[in-house]
């Protein structure tokens, strides 16, 4: 009864975000997307995966966007997520992603933005690697930060050649679910584009929570794009204090083009240099005995503007732990399809 009262709300939205042009103009506008796979776990540390394979939508956006004035903007978006090699038929579930109201400010070269809306963790470093479709950037992988969260952000330029950008939320901490306690996070980033095609980023932030007590997150990124090519170096430390856990990561990336608006390649090297905190969790799994090494690879071909389709290979071997056996290294083939309207 629960899955389809939710199923029948998500209908009814969206049938009153379609009719929207009718009740208050033709401004309002409607966008979305949908990514997904079909995969072979070839191999794995846990042999339960071992030659599963299926069809599975990974994510789907439905996004509803309108211009209130010209000094405040809304969106809605709408999210929803397949399981992760599920045990049982799950039914996939719809969530609200993002609503919120924003504050344009021309003349301030700031947007204030109130409700649920983006964090600064990986926004700059997910837009360079341009392959979100095919995996999460590696804070978002590993389970070490959240895409949105509901408070109150501010987001700009520092200077009028737009050289110098910041953003900083202050919020609940607890991504797209309810608050807990009074506690709350905040998360800072300033980048710098000194020269064209170059992005400096730092990056912090202070988080305190009754179920899971202080996290501390300290991140350096390094980007340089072109018309033809793009380049990046992240590196992050995440300390959590009552875990007793200092987390360290690196992750190099590029794309390049091979024929003119048709098709890109695109590889990554990840380093995790302590076993993953997010073990068998996600859609590619880690051990959580052994510090992680994941190389990707893979084609992006582009047959329409809308639409991408991206043969790729996930490869992930482990350092020796510090006890027990080495864990058996991951090989999973896949074939990603992007589509958006």
């Amino acid at each position: 009864m629960k899955n389809y009262f939710r199923r029948g709300i998500l209908f009814l939205m969206c049938l009153l975000l379609s009719s929207a042009s009718v009740l208050w103009g033709d401004e309002g506008r409607i966008s979305g997307y949908f990514f997904g796979d079909y995969y072979y776990v070839l191999k794995s540390h846990n042999a339960e995966l071992e030659e599963r394979n299926g069809f599975q939508y990974r994510r789907v956006y439905f996004n509803y966007d309108k211009d209130l004035s010209e000094a405040f903007s809304m969106r809605f978006r709408f999210e929803m997520n397949g399981a992760a090699f599920p045990t049982d038929r799950q039914k996939i579930e719809p969530y609200l992603k993002n609503g919120y109201l924003r504050w344009k400010k021309p003349e301030w070269r700031t947007n204030l933005y109130l409700g649920l809306c983006s964090n600064p963790t990986w926004k700059n470093v997910e837009r360079l690697w341009g392959y979100r479709s095919v995996a999460e950037t590696p804070l978002h992988l590993h389970k070490m930060g959240n895409g949105s969260d509901f408070g109150v952000a501010l987001q700009g330029d520092v200077d009028k050649s737009k050289k110098v950008s910041y953003h900083l939320i202050f919020a609940n901490g607890t991504s797209t679910s309810a608050e807990i306690d009074g506690n709350k996070k905040v998360a800072f980033s300033l980048a710098a584009k000194p020269v064209k095609g170059l992005i400096l980023e730092g990056y912090a932030d202070l988080e305190n929570a009754v179920d899971r007590g202080r996290w501390y997150t300290l991140q350096g990124f390094l980007g340089y794009q072109r018309e033809q090519f793009r380049l990046g170096l992240q590196l992050a430390n995440q300390t959590r204090e009552r875990e007793d856990k200092n987390i360290l990561v690196s992750s190099v990336f590029g794309s390049a083009q091979l024929l003119e608006k048709k098709v890109w390649a695109f590889a990554r090297f990840d380093r995790l240099f302590d076993p993953s905190p997010a073990a068998n969790k996600g859609y590619i799994h880690f051990d959580g005995t052994a510090a992680p090494n994941m190389i990707l690879v893979g084609l992006d071909w582009k047959p329409m503007e809308a639409l991408n389709i991206m043969p790729n290979l996930v490869f992930v071997f482990y350092d020796e732990p510090d006890s027990g056996a080495k864990p058996d290294a991951t090989i999973m083939p896949r074939l990603t399809a992007f589509f958006r309207f």
